[in-house]
C-alpha cells in the first residue's frame, strides 16, 4: 500500500513507519517537527518521503503529492496537559482545523482508509471499569477536547461523506523513542531522566493510581490491523486491558523515590476493555509492563538530554495546573 503518516517522525509515527517500511509499503512522511525527530527517520531514509510542514496551514501544495494514497494513518497533534491550558489556541489549530485539513485532502482523494489517533483522555474521570467505548465523554483540558472534537470531525466524515474513516483510542503508549524534551509530562520520560541523573522518582500522590499501559510495537500492529480490515465509523480502545500503578513502575526502574502532590483532573483509575478490538481486529497486546519497562532501561541513555524534573520544577510547572483544574 501507499501510506501517508502525519506525524510520522514522532514517537508513535516513527514507530509506525518502521513496521509499515518493513512490510514493503510506501511511506509519506508530514511533520513539523516541534516534537518528532528526522533522526527517528535515518534508517528508512531510502524508502519514505519527507515533507517538513504544519498541517493546520492549507494542505492544497499536497493535492497532486498525495494522489493514490491508499491508507492515511492521522497521528500528528499537539499533547501534554499544562501547555494546551497555556495555548487553547494552539492546540485547537493542529488537532481540530489539523484534521480538517487531512480529511479534506483525504476525501478529494478517495483514500482507502483513514485511521485517526484519538485520546483515551476523552473519558475523563469515567466510573465504569474496564472502560469501554460507549462510556460518557467527560474532557477536562484543551488537549482532550480538542483530540474529541477531531474524532468528532473524522466520523461525522465518514457519515456524511461515506469515508473509511476509523478512530482509535490510545491509552498510556511507552517504548522506544518517546519523547524527552518538551514540557512535564509521561510517566517514563520523567522516572528513566530521574534515574539516569540519580534523582529520586517523582511520584504523584501515593503511586496506588493506576494506568493502562500499551506498548508502542503492539499499538503500531494495532494500527496497522485496522488498517488493513478495520470497519469504516468504529472507535477502537487501544490498551493492554491491565491494570499497572505507578508504584509497579516505579519499582521496576528502581531508586529512591519522593512523593509530590496528586494532581486534580487525574482519573485514580484507567483500564481500557479491548474486547471490541480484539473480536474485530483478532489483535491483542503481546508485550507485558515488567518486561516493557526493562527494555527501557536497556536503552535509558536515550534520556541523557531529557529534563530532569524535580519536585520545586514540578511545582512550577504544574501550577496553571492546580489553578484552573481544582475543585470548586
Amino acid at each position: 500500500m501507499k501510506c501517508l503518516v502525519t506525524g510520522g517522525a514522532g514517537f508513535i509515527g516513527s514507530n509506525l513507519v518502521d513496521k509499515l517500511v518493513a512490510k514493503n509499503h510506501k511511506v509519506i512522511v508530514i511533520d513539523d517537527l516541534s516534537t518528532g525527530r528526522i533522526a527517528n527517520l535515518s534508517k528508512n531514509k531510502k524508502n519514505v518521503t519527507f515533507f517538513k510542514y504544519d498541517i493546520s496551514k492549507d494542505l492544497s501544495r499536497f493535492k497532486n503529492k498525495l494522489r493514490n494514497i491508499d491508507w492515511i494513518f492521522h497521528l500528528a497533534g499537539k499533547a501534554d496537559i499544562v501547555p494546551s491550558i497555556n495555548n487553547p489556541n494552539e492546540y485547537f489549530k493542529s488537532n481540530v482545523q489539523g484534521t480538517l485539513n487531512i480529511l479534506e485532502i483525504a476525501k478529494k482523494n478517495k483514500i482507502k482508509k483513514l485511521i485517526y489517533a484519538a485520546s483515551a483522555s476523552c473519558y475523563g474521570l469515567p466510573n465504569k471499569f474496564p472502560t469501554n467505548e460507549k462510556a460518557d465523554i467527560d474532557t477536562k483540558y484543551p488537549y482532550a477536547l480538542t483530540k474529541y472534537l477531531g474524532e468528532q470531525l473524522v466520523l461525522h466524515w465518514c457519515e456524511v461523506y461515506k469515508m473509511p474513516n476509523i478512530s482509535m483510542r490510545f491509552f498510556n503508549v511507552y517504548g522506544q523513542r518517546s519523547r524527552t524534551s518538551g514540557a512535564y509530562g509521561a510517566v517514563f520520560g520523567v522516572f528513566l531522566a530521574q534515574k539516569l541523573a540519580n534523582k529520586p522518582l517523582t511520584v504523584v500522590g501515593n503511586g496506588k493510581q493506576t494506568r493502562d499501559f500499551i506498548h508502542v510495537n503492539d499499538l503500531v500492529d494495532a494500527l496497522i490491523l485496522a488498517a488493513k480490515k478495520g470497519k469504516s465509523g468504529e472507535i477502537y480502545n487501544i490498551g493492554s486491558g491491565i491494570e499497572t500503578t505507578v508504584n509497579l513502575i516505579a519499582k521496576v526502574i528502581g531508586g529512591k523515590r519522593i512523593n509530590i502532590p496528586k494532581r486534580p483532573g487525574e482519573p485514580d483509575r484507567s483500564l481500557a476493555c479491548v474486547k471490541k478490538i480484539k473480536k474485530h481486529l483478532k489483535w491483542k497486546p503481546k508485550i507485558k509492563i515488567v518486561n516493557g519497562v526493562k527494555m527501557l532501561i536497556k536503552n535509558i541513555k536515550h534520556w541523557k538530554n531529557a529534563p530532569v524534573w524535580t519536585p520545586k520544577k514540578i511545582d512550577k510547572a504544574t501550577e496553571i495546573w492546580f489553578k484552573y483544574l481544582k475543585k470548586n
